[in-house]
């Protein structure tokens, strides 16, 4: 017999059914439970017992509003029916096996407006907006900030110094990474105070930065904002556990990479239009002008890239009290701790915004049946107790999970694989960032001054040169990339991934990065209005930079999020899923440290060389590789492992023994 999931609220005065039972019960569960279709109901229905008391029982809605009218013949029988589990919330894995993914192909994607705790999502959305915006912003005057320290450098060196600035922030990120995810799953941190201490150093750096008048300097504060910034990691796990059921991965786990693609429009556009504004403004911040007076804005004169700095820290500082006084902690060993600034938050929502909230927003599956219930208890995707009117019961973690897996039992087969492959995307996608910012600032060459001398272009290799474009048209290329990105992801990634599955859609979209790398280069020679030195223009150029761009946009719109979910379920316990997330975030900081930094060296040598392809071409054989790893990674359970005293049934339900 099968049953639909709805919700539904369980009798807190019902006698236990832990008297009758076989001495099993469930802790965590395959993602079957979390699928929007029929399931087959297992044979632990036995749990289920109807008690000889009547009790009433309520319908809420994931927003906690009473839902009447609503209550079936067969819903009333099992009113009086209690639910007793060890699950607590976010403990359960999303998994697709292959029969889901072949019968999702049949459903229809859910919508955004069906996603449950919108109120969590936008506060998230805000804290990773705030971080694509800054650093992103960076890219459309990095090569003149560094020529501003030392104009005596030639431009390989200057490309070189720029792949360090983009790989210092990752390097530091990939020495704290790993210990910000296990202090974000340790009762004494949380992923809530993880993720404000992470904004409040990416703020601290960005100012260092954009005051730095020396290229140390200019290393010393981006390594700081790496190493106090852990977030991404952790954001990835508050939305796994904010999100349990399998029906909306695709579309929530598409929230942060659609995030930083509004970054990416709106970062680069700012970043070239403040960068040196004395330069680019001398009516408004010059000599004899409106604000400068007689002799300018003195402070933009000798720190002519702080600006833009200074408007990032003010995004990071919004984001940072966003953080501190709306989000609520998802972690089951911190969540029940006071927080002062949540209680802030909450007053502010009732008596300013005038918002009518509840303290429990949480979103439930309701049994349609008796044995829709038994079902039920490999969902509990909410905190649930035998007393849910009792705050303390309520609030207290379960006592099955505050038992962690060893570090050293995490390295299963498929974990080691999903990173490999997932430090190799992040390798090759953020060497291109950084040499993307690089090549549209070099210069182009000069037929008349060519570098190197006496170079004549020739063939299909021996050719050379950047685009020579300024800060704002270089935001404006970046900004096609994100507009693209925004685009794609909102209209064709949920349709298209919900029907071939994740697996499959990252192994078919990482084959197009290779082909992006091979023809970048190719841009150099592409006809312009504008003779050289002056940077590249006309429709010729711009239609074949879109062009470029959709092609690595659009490989890259399904493999974040796939690689994300990939990431999420290869976790092989449910205890150490921010630990994963940790580990999977240094992988990628370790790959995106010594790509952008060998990528620099080896563009500068290729400049040098009369070869501009050379980087770029080397860059795609890393993405072949890429792409041949993935076909070795599989779709994991989120619960691989057993620790001492679980055990897994054949229906694939992990459950406790007593």
């Amino acid at each position: 017999m099968s049953a639909n999931y709805h919700a539904s609220d369980i009798s807190p005065n019902s006698p236990t059914p832990s008297e009758d039972s076989d001495g099993i019960s469930s802790v965590g569960s395959k993602s079957d439970a979390f699928s929007d279709k029929s399931v087959e109901v297992p044979e632990h229905a036995q749990f289920l017992r109807q008690t000889k008391q009547s009790s009433s029982t309520s319908l809420f809605s994931d927003h906690g509003e009473v839902a009447e009218g609503a209550v079936s013949a067969r819903d009333r029988r099992q009113r009086n029916l209690l639910i007793e589990t060890n699950v607590r919330a976010g403990t359960a894995l999303p998994h697709v096996d292959e029969t889901e993914q072949t019968e999702a192909a049949k459903e229809k994607p859910v919508s955004w407006r069906s996603l449950p705790r919108k109120d969590q999502l936008l506060v998230l959305t805000l804290a990773r907006l705030s971080e694509p915006l800054t650093q992103t912003s960076l890219g459309s005057y990095i090569f003149y900030q560094l020529q501003s320290f030392d104009r005596s450098l030639p431009d390989s060196t200057i490309s070189f110094q720029a792949g360090m600035i983009h790989a210092s922030f990752p390097a530091a990120q990939f020495l704290t990474a790993i210990l910000w995810g296990r202090f974000a799953d340790s009762e004494l941190g949380g992923r809530k105070r993880v993720i404000w201490i992470g904004l409040l150093g990416t703020m601290i750096s960005m100012i260092g930065f954009g005051f730095s008048h020396s290229f140390p300097a200019a290393v010393f504060f981006r390594c700081v904002g790496g190493v106090l910034n852990g977030n991404i990691g952790v954001m990835r796990t508050m939305i796994s556990e904010i999100i349990k059921e399998k029906k909306y991965q695709s579309r929530a786990f598409i929230i942060l990479p659609m995030t930083f693609n509004i970054g990416v429009i709106i970062g680069p556009i700012l970043g070239g239009l403040l960068a040196d504004p004395v330069t680019s403004y001398p009516s408004i911040f010059g000599p004899d002008s409106f604000l400068g007076g007689k002799d300018g804005v003195q402070w933009m004169i000798k720190w002519p890239y702080a600006l833009p700095n200074l408007l990032s820290a003010v995004f990071l500082f919004i984001a940072t009290l966003s953080i501190i006084l709306f989000l609520e902690e998802t972690s089951e060993l911190c969540k029940h701790k006071p927080d002062p600034g949540l209680r802030i938050g909450r007053w502010i929502r009732r008596h300013v915004l005038r918002q009518n909230i509840s303290i429990d927003h949480q979103y439930a599956a309701i049994p349609g049946d008796e044995f829709a219930a038994a079902a039920a208890l490999e969902l509990q995707p909410t905190p649930t107790s035998a007393h849910p009117d009792t705050p303390a019961a309520r609030d207290k973690p379960s006592k099955s999970f505050t038992r962690k897996l060893p570090f050293r039992r995490i390295w299963t087969r498929n974990v080691i694989t999903t990173l490999f492959s997932h430090g190799l995307l992040a390798m090759h996608i953020g060497t291109f960032n950084s040499l993307w910012f690089i090549y549209l600032s070099a210069p182009r060459y000069d037929p008349a001054h060519p570098h190197p001398s006496g170079l004549q272009p020739h063939g299909l290799i021996h050719f050379t040169g950047g685009l020579a474009l300024p800060p704002p048209r270089i935001g404006l290329a970046l900004a096609i990339l994100g507009l693209i990105g925004i685009t794609l992801q909102l209209f064709l990634y949920p349709r298209l991934s919900h029907r071939l599955g994740t697996a499959l859609s990252y192994r078919i979209f990482l084959a197009l990065f290779p082909i992006t790398y091979m023809i970048v280069p190719f841009l150099s020679v592409v006809p312009s209005w504008a003779k050289p030195p002056a940077g590249v223009s006309g429709p010729f150029i711009w239609a074949a930079i879109t062009i470029v761009l959709f092609i690595q946009v659009l490989a890259r719109t399904f493999a974040l999020p796939c690689t994300t979910i990939l990431i999420n379920n290869c976790c092989p316990h449910p205890s150490v899923l921010g630990t994963v997330h940790g580990l999977g975030q240094s992988v990628s900081s370790l790959t995106r440290t010594f790509g952008p930094i060998m990528f620099g060296w080896i563009f500068g040598r290729g400049l040098d060389m009369g070869v501009v392809g050379l980087a770029w071409w080397i860059l795609a054989c890393v993405a072949i590789v890429g792409s041949a790893v993935a076909q070795f990674v599989r779709e994991g359970d989120g619960h691989e492992v057993l620790l001492e005293g679980e055990v897994k049934g054949e229906d694939g339900v992990v459950r406790r023994l007593k």
